[in-house]
């Protein structure tokens, strides 16, 4: 078997088990898997449009057989990464924050960024400051001021992107 192919295989081994039963309730492979997990399966190296027909695929799949997790009863006892916690927040764009708006944000890292190594802080130009949530390591070269993107995720939680790369990281917002 060719190594895509295994690649595609092992995707939709790991994501079948974790399906949803509505569409709006989707969420895609990045955002139900950590960062770690996410390259360890060699996911990081599908591009854009392979990944989102994996997503798609799953996404359709996961309808056609009405699977719904254990998970998904609406207990916050039962999710995966336990029930949200709030933090106090200034007043303002309460993204990021339990009770406040679930869109996406972009922006731009401030400074230097080569990447995440367990207890990343990310601080962005909008004045929002985030953490990395989950352990794991991302290297890359040295940016200056890198394009993010932090998405909402399934139980409340976010993840960041650097334009140009595949990889997340589950982060929290802390200011």
């Amino acid at each position: 078997m060719k190594p895509k192919a295994s690649l595609f295989v092992l995707a939709v081994a790991v994501a079948l088990t974790a399906s949803f039963a509505a569409a709006n309730n989707f969420s895609t492979l990045e955002e139900r898997m950590t960062g770690r997990e996410f390259r360890d399966a060699g996911l990081h190296k599908l591009t854009d449009e392979e990944l989102a027909f994996l997503n798609r695929w799953i996404q359709v799949r996961s309808l056609a057989e009405g699977e719904v997790p254990d998970w998904a009863t609406g207990r916050p006892e039962a999710r995966p990464d336990g029930p949200a916690t709030a933090a106090a927040a200034p007043a303002g764009d309460r993204r990021g924050f339990s009770d406040g708006e679930r869109s996406e944000i972009n922006s731009r890292l401030r400074g230097s960024f080569s990447g995440w190594r367990g207890d990343g802080v990310f601080e962005l130009e909008n004045g929002m400051v985030w953490e990395q949530a989950e352990p794991g390591v991302f290297a890359i070269p040295t940016l200056e001021n890198p394009e993010v993107r932090i998405r909402p995720g399934m139980f409340g939680a976010w993840h960041l992107q650097v334009a140009g790369y595949n990889t997340r990281v589950r982060v929290r917002r802390v200011q």
